[in-house]
């Protein structure tokens, strides 16, 4: 009786090129462009208090739930919570935003900080 392989060469082959299509995309994704004309959307407590262009650097001190205080730093683009009067700092340690979607928040002092994508389509929907 003849033994058989469980794994023969051809299957390598097409794992390999799978695995080689997937590192691309992975590295497309990480590194595509920001969408241009992005906005940093700052929430207070569910309330928006602020809308900054990442076009233009900026820095603002973010008033906090119960007296708390986030530093917010527009900078090349991108959205970054520089320092918090939190007891975690974890807002802090959250890398730099700039694309649609991405957050940073501060759950002690309920501050949100999402990005929102630049220019949207003439169609909002079709009936």
């Amino acid at each position: 009786m003849e033994k058989r392989k469980l794994i023969g060469r051809r299957d390598l082959v097409l794992l390999a090129v799978f695995l080689v299509i997937g590192l691309i995309l992975l590295a497309w994704w990480q590194f595509r462009p920001a969408a241009a004309g992005g906005i940093a959307e700052v929430a207070v407590d569910g309330e928006v208090v602020a809308e900054l262009p990442l076009a233009e650097d900026a820095e603002m001190v973010i008033e906090g739930y119960d007296g708390g205080e986030n530093t917010l730093v527009i900078r090349d683009g991108e959205a970054d919570i520089t320092s918090a009067s939190c007891p975690d700092g974890v807002c802090v340690r959250h890398r730099a935003v700039s694309r649609d979607g991405e957050s940073i928040i501060c759950l002690p002092n309920r501050v949100v900080v999402t990005i929102r994508g630049g220019e949207e389509g003439d169609v909002d929907g079709v009936a």
